[in-house]
């Protein structure tokens, strides 16, 4: 066996190469040396083992959802009681149950909470503004602001810095198979959940659909391993899926049940779930992701009822609104339809322009978050007095308008939360955009939507209202607070939409409110690159089937456009967070190589009845975590690859000293002598590390039989498989090592192992430059 290692080989911490970083070599305590991400520092990514997750910089590791068919697997299947196959099949519905019950209460909080804190904001300016102390109402409304932002950023800088952002592109990669401990910590719920309130309540121009994502997932992964030891939530009936499969699948339902606890749209989560988040899917997961939606909409319903008596302070019906489109026949002509045309173009191309934005600004703010806690808050800071100033000072641009026809006792909205809002204006006037700017978003999101009166909003507020939402959404995404993006591309697209309305409106025959409606469709397949899912979402949102036509057609048109110039806004940030997902299809040039020209050796294997000392030894000095278990003789006739042991297998069996003087087979004695439960994987990363592990000189000297942890039916390819076959496969199974082995007799029984570092475009481009398609 050789201890050295070749940097296209290495992996850490559970099966991810260095995915921004250089594995440099083994230091002298046997640690792996690599370097900073590179995403900071010249804004690009190489491959590294470090990735960037919500607004910190963490190690990340492969998830193993292959089964693992070891002989304690298999002796455990084998034991097992059809009494205990019923209660495991009843409790992961009661867990689906669990997590779209705790979903729905934590939505309808984050609801309540935002509307009663940003209404008592909202009525203490009025209040200020109708006493003409303007100063003082800005004061007022700054300073609340800033009090709100400046605790949502400590929350996320001090306590879960992996709970800034929306937190989809973290599940996304969790669900294709990347794992960081912090991603589902209970400590990033925690931040998740009242970040997200102060966040949104102090104004920013972000949603809190996208953290409901993240919080759903982070439920999910709680209640899958059974609370946490660290916080003394430990619940022992609940320990019962400790395996990366089956918690896969539970985070899947906390991901579609985030959807369905935002936007109140159950089918719409399970798409969602579908179409973004999943890697894999089955037909079983249908169900339970369907079953979990629905108890969350039981749950907003039964909830919401009791609120009608007005228990709930100044929570209307929040984000858990269905929005008000017009819901008369919804006639058009050819036109109308060139115009819908022409808004899937616009918001194709303002998506795509969105999107590299975005991008710019995320790497920008990287340079700042990177100096520390304090800096990320003071640039949250910033952002939270800029935003106010735009949001109080663009007003005084804006003329008052007389209050519509029949609105008496509406309009101006005085003494309690409304949509006319009277600003500096005289009695029976509203100030049309203050009404958009000084309200909650879910409110303005209501008065586009709607058709009250064609002439509610005029042009020129429509165009300054979408320059204010484009640019601080833009600025606001990617500061230390949770923030999701759905809410202010759909008010920037609903603006835009209702202004080329309004510009149409003497040869269309369409309303003003479905406009805007199809702009907020046009702007989310540009940015966001998803149709059934999201047309779904904004059907149940506007609870209006008769739209279906259009807004298909407006999402597919967008979605084209933008696809012409660059990805979707969460497939460019998991890139560049520097997060190895594999995509479901191989890259062309990756057809020009086959598999062994990607691996390298030499190769780290062990025998299958191996000293002690040996594996103790390439434990300390490397990070591999799959190691091939060659069955060599006397116990074979020829060298053969017995299968592939895991790292955190290999420590227990260490731990449980179950070793032999002599080298010879004695796996029955370990079978009869462990337990399946033994070997299955900690929580969040709590497993054995090789520090923990006491081993005597004697011990050094003994032999240990790794054949009842060696998977001895693992994936193999041959050497001569096209690379991107291989890719395809590796990523339809959910694989985390996939063995070569070698066409011809006579050789060493294995080649190499392929893991995801060996399909990330910047590893085969780093080998094969010449293949680069761009050069």
């Amino acid at each position: 066996m050789d201890d050295r290692i070749d940097d296209h080989d290495i992996e850490v911490e559970g099966g991810l190469h260095a995915y921004d970083r250089k594995i440099s070599g083994l230091l002298d305590d046997g640690s792996v040396g690599f370097q900073q991400p590179l995403l900071a520092r010249n804004r690009k990514n190489t491959t590294s083992q470090i990735a960037i997750v919500g607004a910190n910089t963490c190690p990340i590791e492969s998830l193993d959802y292959e089964i693992f068919e070891n002989d304690l697997f298999k002796q455990d299947w084998r034991s097992r009681k059809k009494i205990e196959i019923l209660q495991y099949t009843i409790l992961k519905w009661a867990l689906a149950f669990l997590i779209g019950l705790a979903t729905g209460l934590v939505g309808f909080l984050n609801n309540l909470a935002v509307e009663n804190i940003a209404g008592f904001k909202l009525l203490l300016t009025g209040n200020l503004m109708l006493k003409e102390k303007y100063f003082q109402a800005f004061f007022a409304f700054a300073g609340c602001n800033l009090i709100l932002a400046t605790v949502a950023a400590s929350l996320c800088a001090f306590i879960a810095p992996a709970a800034a952002g929306s937190g989809i592109p973290e599940v996304k990669a969790y669900l294709n198979g990347i794992d960081a401990y912090s991603i589902l910590a209970p400590s990033t719920l925690f931040v998740k959940i009242f970040g997200s309130i102060f966040g949104v309540a102090a104004g920013f121009v972000v949603g809190k659909e996208g953290p409901m994502v993240h919080t759903g997932a982070c439920i999910a992964n709680l209640l899958g391993q059974g609370g946490s030891r660290k916080y003394k939530l430990t619940w022992k009936w609940l320990r019962f899926f400790k395996n990366d499969r089956d918690r896969r699948d539970l985070i899947t339902c906390g991901a579609a049940a985030g959807v369905a606890a935002a936007f109140r749209a159950p089918v719409g989560g399970v798409l969602f779930a579908l179409e973004e988040a999943a890697s894999w899917w089955r037909s079983a997961l249908l169900w339970r992701t369907f079953f979990t939606t629905a108890v969350v909409a039981v749950v907003l319903r039964s909830l919401i009822e009791l609120c009608r008596s007005g228990k709930c302070g100044l929570f209307g019906k929040g984000g858990l609104i269905m929005f008000d489109v017009n819901s008369g026949p919804v006639l058009y002509s050819t036109p109308d339809l060139l115009a819908v045309v022409f808004l899937g173009v616009v918001g194709g191309v303002l998506g795509s322009l969105y999107n590299y934005l975005v991008d710019i600004v995320l790497r920008t703010y990287a340079l700042i978050n990177e100096r520390g806690p304090g800096f990320k808050v003071m640039l949250v800071m910033a952002v939270s007095i800029l935003s106010s100033c735009c949001a109080f000072g663009l007003p005084w641009l804006s003329q008052c308008t007389p209050c519509p026809i029949g609105s008496e006792g509406k309009c101006p909205s005085v003494g309690h939360s409304g949509i006319y809002k009277s600003f500096q204006c005289p009695p029976n006037h509203y100030n049309d955009l203050s009404s958009l700017l000084l309200n909650t978003n879910d409110d303005a999101i209501r008065s586009l939507f709607t058709s009250r009166s064609e002439n509610e909003f005029q042009i020129s507020t429509l165009a300054m209202f979408f320059v204010f939402v484009f640019c601080l959404g833009i600025i606001t995404y990617g500061i230390a607070i949770p923030s999701g993006l759905f809410i202010p591309v759909i008010l920037a697209g609903a603006s835009y939409g209702r202004l080329v309305g309004r510009l149409l409106g003497p040869v269309s025959q369409l309303d003003v409110g479905l406009f805007s409606l199809l702009g907020a469709a046009s702007f989310l397949g540009g940015t966001m690159r998803m149709t059934v899912s999201l047309c779904v979402i904004l059907l149940e949102l506007t609870n209006n089937l008769l739209m279906l036509p259009l807004v298909m057609l407006v999402l597919l048109i967008s979605k084209t456009v933008a696809d012409c110039f660059n990805k979707g806004v969460y497939d460019q940030i998991v890139t560049m967070k520097g997060l190895p997902y594999m995509e479901d299809h191989a890259e062309p040039y990756m057809r020009n190589l086959v598999a062994k020209d990607v691996v390298a050796g030499p190769l780290l294997s062990f025998s299958r009845v191996e000293k002690v000392g040996v594996i103790w030894q390439a434990l300390r000095m490397t990070a591999h975590n799959g190691f091939p278990v060659i069955d060599e003789p006397p116990f074979t006739e020829a060298s053969e690859l017995c299968g592939i042991a895991l790292r955190s297998h290999l420590l227990v069996l260490l731990q449980g000293k179950r070793f032999s003087k002599q080298k010879t087979t004695f796996g029955s004695q370990i079978l009869r002598s462990c337990k399946a439960r033994d070997y299955a994987k900690a929580g969040l990363g709590k497993g054995l590390k090789i520090e923990d592990l006491v081993i005597s000189d004697e011990e050094m000297e003994m032999y240990v039989d790794l054949h009842p942890i060696t998977n001895t039916s693992p994936y193999t390819v041959l050497e001569t498989l096209s690379l991107a076959k291989a890719a395809i496969l590796f990523r339809q199974l959910g694989l985390r090592h996939l063995c070569v082995v070698p066409k011809t007799p006579g050789r060493p029984p294995i080649v190499g192992i392929l893991t995801r570092h060996d399909f990330m475009p910047e590893h085969v481009l780093g080998l094969y430059p010449h293949i680069d398609p761009l050069k």
